[in-house]
């Protein structure tokens, strides 16, 4: 039975839902237009601040299209010398970062930031078609209104909207303005224009602030930073100009050692399907692009790289580096040398060894000892060393454990022909050598490798998506051997760079001996970025007439260089008879290039043959009052210290300056006629040590030639 005005009481409860409804559609839209008026006020306030940038070769582009979404924005995306920065500015209280997270008050919001990581990477990988290198990529959250907050959550840094001008010009001025240029057009492309008309806040309009006359900055001599006067002068104030002259200074020399240059960037991202191989004359920046490709490697697999070398220094130095570079990967590239990476594999497989270099020494002094005078390995034309040498680098450097083995080897890198006989001594002193540390029981550095690539060859290490390895030249056999059975074959797996012409070492390898084809799978670098044409000219000659059989297994001279982007003073080269006139020298240079414009102590880096040679420099430099810092501690941080040590431990680094003390005359001057095949291969090996040194220097060269006057070079 229908009751008088139920359908009126039923109209009248509908239409006050529907109300109801409204009201909260009402106040949804309210909520949002508050959200976008803060939004709009806290990105303009950031576009504001930010403006002074465009005085210094910056573009502000904002209010953009989120790459593949119909309806997200960029707030802002900064251009400029130190790289690209996506900028995305918040009105948030009460933040918190802990264990890797960050917390708006009781709000987890680390997916959102990590959304803005993900539109980092991809921007990355898009600008690497113009060969922007990894790394030139921020993401960055402004925490409107704040400052001094500094954190990095899922990549992306966490600044005060009043941190952000120190923030992004802290990276010193790495793009050149052509490369600026072309990034620009790129990003342009990358972020749309916003087109809908749907419900957003206005766009921002960044203001075109120069620098004033007034703020005396010195900056007379850049065009492009002269005020125009037609436009509008904001009052700078002084921590905002300080931080805008640290953008254009002169950055140290670690963060040149991370420069790229398209060609190399786009390298950085090639896919190779199995073992590859990156190689080039010194100064193409062949370590550069192992760092970087380590880094993208990490991100692109999601697992761990190894990036190791024979060197001791550099795996800290470039652990440096890429802390600077990439934070977020830290932990995910391990960076270690060989023999400290066997060291630390046999210990985890519980491998009972003992490393003693003093008893490794008694013991091969023992074996060398009961030779008769008369064996041909003590005749005048060889040396202790040169047998010492041979065990080492070509019988333990191969993992020989058959005469046999040896008796039919072809000894690359070792230019003095053995005959059967001569083998035969070799391998008898090989013999009581390897007694001798077993009764002594120790082992040498060239057992700890053999050791682990034998653990690894019983129980393969699944630890590793890709090794890659640098100044692969001066690794043994064996050595190779045991990083390939880290990653085999698969692709991308294994990255060899290096350069035969500066092996250093006695001995070689070549990759048919290891069972790694490169199958097409390498590629040179011929640009020369870092030194000189004149410093390159002048350290040429050590290798002008240098022949060696290449880890390919062909005969080479050498990777020829295409072009050399930077040119400068000539090399200076001092002769003296005393070593009292060269010190005196040595110390004037250094004090000479520290009163150069944007070079530091830092920045310079004595370079000497041994280790004694480097501590003599320390005591002459500590002695002068000069602050100096041993390679040997040397950790890729910036400092106000020389950097000295020898030229084995400066491989893979560089220097605005360098010195090189202590050079005997003879190795300058022509080969003696009479020299033996013997001491013809160590004269090169000495001589590509130089060329090695000579190479670390990007401004200027100084070499102080110790002795007799011979026909020199230069």
């Amino acid at each position: 039975m229908t009751i008088a005005g139920d359908s009126a009481a039923v109209e009248a409860q509908r239409q006050r839902g529907h109300a109801r409804e409204l009201r909260r559609q009402a106040d949804e839209a309210e909520a949002r237009a508050g959200r976008f008026e803060v939004a709009h006020r806290t990105e303009s306030e950031t576009a504001a601040l930010l403006a002074p940038l465009a005085a210094i070769g910056y573009h502000l582009i904002a209010d953009r299209r989120w790459p593949g979404s119909p309806t997200a924005q960029v707030d802002m995306v900064v251009v400029g010398p130190s790289g690209v920065f996506i900028v995305d500015t918040k009105a948030w209280r009460e933040v918190a970062v802990h264990d890797g997270r960050i917390t708006r008050g009781q709000e987890d919001v680390t997916d959102g930031v990590a959304n803005l990581a993900d539109l980092a990477w991809n921007t990355e990988k898009a600008l690497a078609e113009i060969g922007l290198a990894p790394g030139e990529v921020h993401a960055v959250v402004a925490l409107a209104g704040q400052r001094y907050v500094q954190a990095n959550v899922a990549s992306v840094d966490i600044v005060g909207t009043r941190d952000l001008i120190a923030h992004i010009t802290r990276p010193k001025a790495r793009l050149s303005a052509t490369s600026v240029d072309a990034v620009l057009r790129s990003v342009l492309e990358h972020f749309p224009v916003i087109t809908s008309d749907t419900l957003r806040p206005p766009q921002i309009v960044v203001s075109q602030t120069v620098l004033p006359r007034s703020t005396g900055l010195g900056l007379s001599d850049h065009p492009e930073m002269h005020p125009d006067p037609d436009l509008h002068v904001d009052t700078l104030d002084d921590e905002i100009v300080d931080h805008l002259l640290d953008g254009v200074l002169e950055a140290p020399i670690e963060d040149w050692m991370a420069f790229l240059d398209p060609a190399q960037a786009r390298l950085v991202r090639r896919n190779f399907n199995g073992p590859a191989r990156i190689r080039g004359a010194a100064g193409t920046g062949k370590t550069v692009v192992g760092l970087h490709r380590a880094v993208y490697l990490a991100r692109a697999t999601g697992g761990r790289v190894l990036f190791t070398t024979y060197i001791r220094t550099l795996p800290a130095v470039l652990k440096s580096l890429l802390e600077r570079l990439a934070p977020d990967m830290v932990g995910r590239v391990d960076f270690v040398n060989v023999h400290a990476f066997a060291s630390r594999l046999l210990k985890e497989r519980g491998v009972t060894f003992r490393v003693d270099t003093l008893e490794a020494q008694r013991a091969f002094s023992d074996a060398w000892n009961v030779i008769s005078a008369s064996s041909p390995l003590k005749a005048p034309r060889f040396t202790r060393r040169y047998w010492e040498d041979e065990i080492a680098y070509v019988v333990k450097g191969r993992g020989l454990t058959h005469f046999d083995e040896y008796a039919d080897l072809a000894r690359v890198g070792r230019k003095h022909a053995l005959p059967v006989d001569v083998r035969h001594a070799v391998w008898d002193l090989y013999e009581g050598y390897t007694a001798n540390l077993r009764q002594r029981g120790v082992c040498d550095f060239e057992d700890t490798v053999l050791l682990a690539r034998d653990a690894v060859r019983e129980i393969p290490l699944d630890r590793y998506d890709a090794v890659i390895v640098d100044e692969a030249q001066d690794l043994s056999c064996a050595m190779v051997s045991l990083l390939h059975a880290l990653v085999g074959d698969r692709p991308d797996g294994l990255t060899l760079i290096g350069d035969g012409q500066q092996t250093i070492y006695p001995g070689g390898y070549t990759l048919g001996e290891v069972g790694i084809s490169l199958a097409g799978r390498g590629v040179v670098l011929d640009v020369n970025h870092r030194n000189t044409a004149e410093i390159l000219d002048f350290a040429k000659q050590m290798v002008a007439d240098d022949q060696f059989v290449d880890i390919e297994g062909v005969d080479g001279v050498g990777d020829a260089v295409s072009d050399i982007t930077r040119s400068g003073e000539e090399p200076d080269l001092h002769h003296f008879t005393n070593r009292d006139d060269h010190d005196a020298a040595l110390l004037a240079r250094v004090e000479q290039v520290l009163r150069l414009v944007g070079t530091g102590r830092g920045d310079v880096g004595i370079l000497t043959a041994t280790n004694p040679q480097a501590d003599k420099v320390r005591a002459l430099l500590d002695t002068a009052g000069v602050a100096s810092v041993s390679l040997k501690n040397y950790a890729g941080k910036s400092s106000d210290q020389i950097r000295v040590g020898t030229i084995k431990r400066a491989k893979g680094l560089e220097f605005k300056q360098v010195l090189l003390p202590h050079v005997p005359a003879k190795l300058l001057a022509d080969a003696p006629q009479t020299e033996s095949v013997a001491d013809r291969e160590r004269r090169e090996l000495d001589r590509r040590e130089l060329y090695v040194g000579m190479t670390r220097a990007r401004d200027g060269l100084w070499v102080g030639a110790l002795g007799k006057v011979g026909s020199a070079a230069g």
